[in-house]
């Protein structure tokens, strides 16, 4: 019993904490949780490659946010779920929202692009998997479902079009127009950064 005891006090008094300071552990420590988790399956040189990839991606969002003179909230890492960066006290907007939502899948494109450039520069497997995989997530996220940064891309897509959201219908429909085109130019990049980083399986 007292071996149990010296073991669960710590336990306790770890979870305690959690509790009350979940908050602060998600923001803070989620980033080393992603990266241990990821490591686990991938190993750590690929784990902590994607987590900044997953970061890039994120300081896209929070970046937009800013300039837009919104509120956003640092990058908070969720292990094998992703990140997501909260924005304080935003009142919907269509436009700004498809140009904060399409900035993380376009940032995180361009630190994919960085990755692919230092493979080929060193001929490194490792980072050409790291810019397959960058291009991959960002395009996945680009999908017009859910939560993802497709999905609130395609509700403000279909507000601007039905002619909501901006001073007047013709503005909005141009926006909507725009917000079209970037969101399938960036699909088409990511697919192309894809079949550039592709490594044929008879070089594996």
């Amino acid at each position: 019993r007292s071996l149990l005891g010296r073991l669960l006090a710590p336990l306790v008094v770890a979870v305690g904490a959690i509790v009350k300071f979940g908050a602060f552990f998600l923001k803070f420590f989620g980033i080393f949780l992603a990266v241990g988790g990821y490591a686990l399956i991938w190993g750590w040189s690929f784990a902590i490659g994607v987590v900044l990839l997953i970061l890039v991606h994120e300081l896209g969002h929070y970046i937009e946010a800013r300039r837009e003179g919104l509120d956003p909230q640092l990058p908070v890492f969720l292990p094998f779920l992703g990140a997501y960066v909260a924005l304080r006290n935003m009142r919907f907007d269509p436009w700004v929202n498809a140009k904060v939502s399409l900035a993380g899948p376009v940032t995180g494109g361009v630190g994919a692009v960085g990755c692919l450039v230092a493979a080929e520069s060193l001929d490194s497997d490792l980072l050409r998997a790291l810019a397959y995989t960058g291009f991959l997530l960002n395009l996945i996220n680009l999908a017009p479902i859910g939560i993802l940064d497709g999905g609130h891309v395609l509700r403000s897509w279909r507000i601007l079009r039905a002619g909501g959201g901006a001073s007047t219908p013709a503005v909005a429909r141009r926006r909507a127009n725009l917000v079209a085109i970037a969101s399938i130019a960036t699909a088409v990049a990511l697919v192309a950064g894809m079949v550039a980083a592709h490594v044929p399986q008879d070089r594996l």
